[in-house]
């Protein structure tokens, strides 16, 4: 982690052309210069950035006050493809958590694990719903993922491996599938063009005209997905 005046923030230098600073989804400061940049240079380009980065980092605070902090209690409400399920702890059933009857039904010897049970719900109900949305889509962008996984991921909803295997954070599944339909399409076009530019999202825009109120209701929404 490097400073500059008040600004922390991780620096990445590649072969890369230019260089952009992010917002990370935790709140870091990302950096990615290439790397014939020397320090002063950077520190040049965050000096004339530094109010922009403030005023992120501020929105950033904002967003995140959505943040929850859910209890493994009865009545807890829990997100499924955008719909909030109660929380019923139960004696016995054949599995630590299942989704039943309208309710996610925990065994209540299996509460102190409870987080780990979720993110394995997630996981293997993300596998097969992404699955499904990539095979919709891809063909319509003429690209050839060559698999899916549903995982943690540090601070991305998506990324793809060198060998095109696509990767989804667990957390995308409690999204609305409207949301996860924009985060596929969003991660495969990344095939055509790697960088955020303006074909990149004109091909976003070919696929979901609406992509833009997508993108927004993630951005002021996604701190609420978790657990």
């Amino acid at each position: 982690m490097a400073q500059y005046k008040d600004i922390n923030y991780e620096l990445k230098q590649s072969k890369r052309k230019t260089m952009s600073i992010y917002i990370e989804r935790d709140g870091r400061v990302s950096v990615l210069a290439p790397e014939h940049l020397n320090i002063e240079e950077i520190e040049k380009v965050l000096e004339e950035k530094r109010y922009w980065i403030y005023s992120q980092l501020a929105e950033w605070e904002y967003l995140n006050s959505a943040r929850v902090n859910r209890q493994f209690v009865n009545g807890e409400g829990f997100l499924y493809l955008g719909r909030s399920y109660r929380l019923k702890l139960v004696e016995e059933q054949d599995e630590p958590l299942k989704l039943y009857q309208g309710y996610f039904c925990l065994r209540k010897k299996d509460v102190p694990s409870a987080t780990e049970h979720f993110k394995d719900f997630y996981r293997r109900k993300g596998t097969e719903k992404l699955k499904d949305r990539v095979d919709h889509y891809k063909d319509m962008l003429g690209v050839r993922p060559q698999g899916i996984r549903v995982m943690e991921l540090k601070n991305r909803w998506a990324s793809c491996s060198k060998n095109n295997i696509l990767n989804f954070h667990w957390k995308c599944i409690m999204a609305p599938m409207t949301i996860i339909d924009y985060i596929v399409v969003h991660e495969l076009a990344h095939f055509i063009y790697p960088n955020h530019n303006e074909s990149f999202w004109n091909v976003v825009d070919k696929v979901l005209p609406d992509y833009l109120e997508r993108k927004n209701w993630l951005r002021e929404n996604g701190a609420a997905l978790d657990i």
